[in-house]
């Protein structure tokens, strides 16, 4: 069966991978960026529709929630794939840290405004990693600066903490996933972050396809999928922390009230 899809960060990278692998396999792929020259070179490379916002601002998450929800009656699946490790500049004009913004909160506003176009077997496919690290909410508020390692091993532990939490809000789906897709792949990320060139990118777009549309994450809502080793498994510790947890949770909730209006 035909689905739409809707993936962020989908001009470069496991995003684009992602997007192609979808195409060729007839579904119906939406694909958002950052750039108007890459997305314009995308959608007439897939001939796909695409959506232009950058996610370190509310406004603009919100204004793509809005469009996307204009042109489609139903959304099937949103993989929350777009992210940020090294940034010349590390705070946006709110005075937010981008890496947690882009990371972990825009998602939270893009996923929530989406909900209603979900149906119940629906998915949400949220982009973490093998880098996780106790959250300081301080640091995720802003004040308190992080180096980009620290800044992106928190932010990608409080998306995961999200999904968890917002499938215990959504028992009748639609499900919600975290997926690390895989170490070190090939990204422009992985290449800029950390010197090297990286593997394969196809082994992060295959995972983030089963997660979209496969029975294997039947009934995993909540789940975290470690691709490094194949299977389901534990986060970090925190995540499994009720209070540590919901601490996190509800600061994220705050910020994107306040800040995503």
């Amino acid at each position: 069966m035909t689905k739409t899809i809707l993936i962020t960060g989908a001009t470069d990278g496991i995003g684009y991978e992602t997007a192609k692998l979808l195409v060729s396999e007839g579904h119906r792929v939406l694909v958002h960026g950052r750039s108007a020259e890459k997305l314009g070179r995308v959608t007439q490379d897939l001939v796909v529709k695409g959506y232009r916002a950058d996610l370190s601002s509310f406004s603009d998450t919100a204004a793509l929630a809005q469009a996307v929800k204009a042109d489609n009656d139903t959304i099937d699946v949103l993989i929350n794939n777009a992210g940020v490790f090294k940034t010349p500049q590390t705070h946006t004009a709110d005075g937010l840290d981008v890496r947690f913004v882009v990371n972990t909160l825009t998602p939270y506003l893009l996923t929530c405004a989406l909900l209603d176009q979900m149906p119940a077997d629906g998915r949400v496919v949220n982009l973490s990693s093998a880098a996780q690290a106790p959250v300081d909410l301080t640091a995720m508020k802003g004040q308190r600066d992080l180096s980009a390692m620290d800044a992106y091993a928190q932010s990608k532990l409080a998306i995961t903490i999200w999904s968890r939490e917002l499938a215990a809000e959504l028992p009748d789906g639609p499900s919600v996933v975290a997926v690390n897709p895989g170490s070190l792949l090939a990204s422009k990320m992985v290449k800029e972050g950390f010197g090297v060139a990286g593997n394969d990118l196809s082994i992060g777009a295959d995972i983030l396809r089963q997660a979209a549309l496969s029975d294997t994450f039947l009934g995993k809502s909540g789940a975290y999928f470690d691709n490094d080793s194949g299977r389901f498994a534990d986060p970090h510790r925190d995540a499994s922390n009720t209070g540590k947890s919901a601490a996190v949770y509800s600061e994220i909730k705050a910020l994107v009230a306040q800040y995503g209006g």
